[in-house]
């Protein structure tokens, strides 16, 4: 894997998004992990679990990790899709995208509840509109 994303799958958005990706990557260069398995920290434990329900964490095959925006940039650019998340990343824009990330991922919940009606998944299922 060049990269593995650690979501939460009880996100309902997050999830959708996990699902998206996996079916874009065509050549598999994506691992998906959802931080709430009960043998998370035995199969990673170099992962915080409490930040990375704060903020989305990837783990690049060299063993360096990425955070925010930047998985979401890096995981997209790998299924070859979605190319103008790039655009977040450049040095003017940066800055704004991460803020209004970590607005995302605080709310989450709240902006899944209003855009699909339902505010967690339970066991991974979730119902997208």
């Amino acid at each position: 894997m060049e990269l593995t994303v650690f979501y939460d799958g009880t996100c309902p958005l997050c999830l959708n998004e996990m699902k998206q990706l996996k079916r874009y990557d065509n050549l598999n260069r994506i691992g998906l992990e959802d931080i709430n398995a009960a043998d998370i920290n035995l199969r990673f434990p170099d992962l915080d679990v409490v930040h990375a329900n704060t903020v989305l964490h990837g783990l690049q095959a060299d063993g360096s990790w990425l955070y925010g925006l930047d998985v979401t940039a890096k995981a997209w650019g790998l299924t070859g899709k979605h190319g103008w998340i790039k655009l977040l990343r450049l040095p003017l824009i940066k800055p704004v995208a991460d803020l209004a990330y970590l607005a995302f991922a605080r709310n989450r919940y709240r902006i899944s509840y209003l855009l699909t009606g339902q505010k967690r998944c339970d066991n991974g299922n979730c119902k997208i509109k």
